[in-house]
């Protein structure tokens, strides 16, 4: 359900790989919501934002990277716009997550749609203006 789809490929080997995690993650995000016989999801969706606010901030690290090495013009508002999703990732509030099964399924629903709508129009917007910008076939 939640897997990198043709359209959404640069054609960069290291920034299409990373971009299949983060689907993958998107996907992890999906079972734990239909999951119905783990009734407390607290500890799992604490690791779950965990990975993602971790393994995005590498990812950016290096779509950053690769930005720089090809002199892309547009770096600046894409870091911005990478900063705004490590900053959404951080207003999740765990505190208020206590044991209520519904609270918790409402926040990983949330996650999930914030997740999957940011992935798919980020990579379909922001990273192909630097894909045509820079030379698709540049490795990191």
């Amino acid at each position: 359900m939640y897997e990198m789809k043709p359209e959404y490929y640069t054609g960069i080997a290291a920034i299409d790989q990373e971009h299949t995690r983060l689907f993958e993650l998107a996907q992890e995000t999906h079972s734990l919501l239909t999951n119905d016989t783990l009734l407390d999801k607290a500890d799992s969706l604490v690791h779950l934002i965990s990975e993602l606010i971790n393994y995005t901030r590498t990812h950016f690290s290096h779509e950053e990277e690769y930005q720089r090495s090809i002199g892309y013009t547009g770096i600046e508002e894409h870091a911005a716009m990478h900063r705004k999703f490590e900053d959404k990732l951080s207003e999740f509030d765990f505190d208020s997550l206590g044991e209520d099964f519904n609270s918790q399924n409402e926040t990983v629903e949330e996650l999930l749609g914030f997740l999957t709508t940011w992935l798919i129009t980020h990579i379909l917007q922001a990273d192909m203006l630097y894909v045509k910008e820079g030379k698709a076939g540049k490795t990191i």
